[in-house]
Order: C-alpha cells, then structure tokens, then sequence
C-alpha cells in the first residue's frame, strides 16, 4: 500500500529547504511515507511532519524534522515553533515549524548536525573539506 503524497511540489518553503538538503555531500531525495526524505545511507531530514493531539494526527506540511545533536535537542523543544513529531520524537528528531518567521542560516545548521549524524565518517570528511 502506497501513501498519499502529503505535500506541494510548488511550495517555496520546500523548494529552499531542498536547495540546502542536497547541497550537502551525496545527499539525495526521495518520497516516504508521502513526504520528501533526503538522506545518503540514512535519512537526515524530511519535510513535512505531524504530532499526535488527542488521538488526533494534526499536520504540519510546511516543517523540517531534523536530528539534532542531543544537546542541541532540548533548547529546540523550548521554542514555540519546534515540536516532538509523531513516531520519530521519542528517537531524538524535532520539528521545526518553517511558516514562523524562518531563519535559514539556522536551519542550514540544523541539516548540517542531522547530515553530520547520519551520514558517515567519510561523507562527512567531504563537508569538512568544502
């Protein structure tokens, strides 16, 4: 059973968010769940998330979910605009509204620490070296 796409290919939102995702050394995009996913051996970032209210699934399209350095992780969770998304929350991914006023060299840092986690000693080597 596929999933239904769950997002706007013309959103300008996503259309920078995947400039920054696939800048990164062999990062790629592909549709989970419904969602763009970018990733190289694991995922690093997907667009799009959802939190769970009262049995309820509320959307978030236009968000980032990130996995941030676990330090990083709690001072997100204090801000108004992240969130713990649905399912992928209690393994360490935060959300990140993107409709609230976005600074995007903040959130270019925030793919950088999940691509960093997630991508391998040798792709990270790559970044390192520019």
């Amino acid at each position: 059973m596929s999933h239904p796409i769950m997002f706007d290919e013309d959103d300008p939102l996503l259309a920078r968010v995947r400039d920054l995702a696939l800048a990164f050394p062999d990062a790629a995009e592909k549709i989970s769940h419904g969602i763009p996913a970018f990733y190289t051996t694991k995922i690093f970032a997907y667009y799009g998330g959802s939190i769970k209210v009262g049995g309820v699934y509320q959307r978030h399209d236009q968000s980032l979910l990130v996995f941030p350095d676990p330090e990083e992780r709690q001072a997100l969770l204090e801000e108004e605009r992240c969130y713990l998304p649905a399912y992928l929350g209690p393994y360490g991914w935060v959300g990140v509204d993107l409709t609230a006023g976005t600074d995007w060299d903040e959130i270019r840092e925030l793919l950088d620490a999940s691509y960093r986690r997630t991508a391998g000693a040798r792709r990270v080597a790559r970044l390192d070296k520019g």
